[in-house]
């Protein structure tokens, strides 16, 4: 049964600070529920008679049509009262919060075998760019970072201001993360060693986990946080729009080919006529296609998207995978972990459960990356 405080609350809240995002949320589960608070801050808080009953909080932009409801975020419940933060009002400057809560990973519909088996996985909630970082956002902290002593090995590339960088390695990421924190005077996220003293600046450390602050500054999403983040808060779809299990140029940036793939049904075949234009790289500017659930912009396509996890083609079977905010396998190991498609890519890399994955040295024209920041 639905819950009508939690739609009128929610409606008002935010409909009060960007009536163009109003947003109507209720609770779904095995029983009923009773809200107890829903304040500005929008922290959520309910009871619920069992425990260890896992609660579905739903989300729609109007109440004119029911089918329009759609998962937000899955809560398991712990205790008889639970509170949980569906939204931020005032979210950093281009970044979503991501509520905390579970999520099913991996591949629902047997489109590929190293995205199986699903398992469920609880992640904290953290923030997560909007945008695919941009050359012109690379450009502003990467110039700050080599006058206060980073060196990089790669300067980076964009095909224009505000399409995303790419030509940089996963080294350079994690130090421009660094750097990014620094340049804001926040605590960096990397460092040299479990001693967490020195900052990672230079070199290529391959950072095992103990070298990550996790909760501070900017940094790579984890695998597990990138999946959950590109779903939006849907469940089971292929792709992070959940009104269809399908993909067309006029849902993201990439290779169509239709031929291969039924579940690509683009008009338009190859790379995207709108922006296949000059000499490589096709990538388009950040937010060209419409935002998924959790506001974020180009979750398919466009360009691959680093990840911090090490890769491992058996990591899924492995009980570490299901741990609450894994980290994925421990190395270090050859490859890490990249997600997202991109627009040299065909349909099937464009999907929320595709996992690809490069050596951290390697730097091309489809690939770039996205922060996130813990709470």
């Amino acid at each position: 049964m639905k819950s009508q405080l939690a739609l009128l609350l929610a409606l008002t809240l935010l409909s009060s600070s960007r009536a163009e995002e109003a947003r109507f949320f209720c609770i779904v589960g095995p029983v009923a529920t009773t809200i107890t608070a829903f304040g500005a801050d929008c922290y959520l808080t309910w009871t619920n008679t069992p425990t260890n009953a896992t609660f579905t909080v739903q989300t729609t932009s109007s109440l004119l049509s029911p089918i329009d409801w759609v998962d937000y975020v899955q809560v398991p419940a712990t205790n008889s009262i639970t509170t949980l933060q569906l939204c931020d009002l005032s979210p950093p400057s281009g970044m979503a919060l991501i509520p905390a809560g579970a999520f099913t990973m991996g591949d629902t519909f047997s489109d590929g075998s190293v995205e199986l088996p699903l398992h469920t996985v609880y992640v904290s909630a953290f923030y997560m760019d909007r945008y695919e970082v941009t050359k012109a956002l690379w450009d502003d902290v990467y110039l700050w970072a080599i006058s206060h002593g980073y060196g990089f090995d790669n300067a980076g590339l964009g095909k224009a201001a505000n399409h995303p960088v790419q030509f940089i390695n996963w080294y350079d990421m994690v130090k421009w993360c660094n750097a990014r924190s620094e340049k804001e005077g926040r605590v960096p996220a990397y460092y040299t060693s479990a001693a967490l003293t020195s900052v990672y600046r230079t070199g290529t450390n391959d950072l095992p986990e103990s070298f990550v602050k996790w909760n501070v500054g900017y940094r790579l999403p984890t695998e597990a946080e990138w999946e959950k983040a590109a779903r939006g808060g849907a469940s089971g779809d292929r792709f992070p729009w959940p009104d269809v299990d399908t993909i067309s140029h006029s849902r993201a940036n990439y290779y169509a080919d239709t031929n291969s793939y039924a579940y690509d049904v683009s008009s338009t075949q190859g790379n995207h006529p709108t922006y296949a234009t000059g000499a490589y790289p096709y990538t388009s500017p950040v937010g060209s296609f419409a935002a998924n659930g959790y506001g974020l912009y180009d979750m398919a396509g466009n360009v691959l998207e680093w990840c911090w996890d090490w890769w491992d083609d058996s990591w899924y079977s492995n009980a570490g995978a299901t741990q609450n905010d894994t980290r994925g396998p421990a190395g270090p190991l050859s490859d890490r972990v990249l997600r997202g498609g991109s627009w040299y890519y065909g349909p099937d890399y464009s999907r929320c459960a595709f996992r690809s994955r490069s050596n951290p040295v390697v730097a091309n024209d489809s690939v770039g990356f996205r922060c996130v920041r813990g709470l």
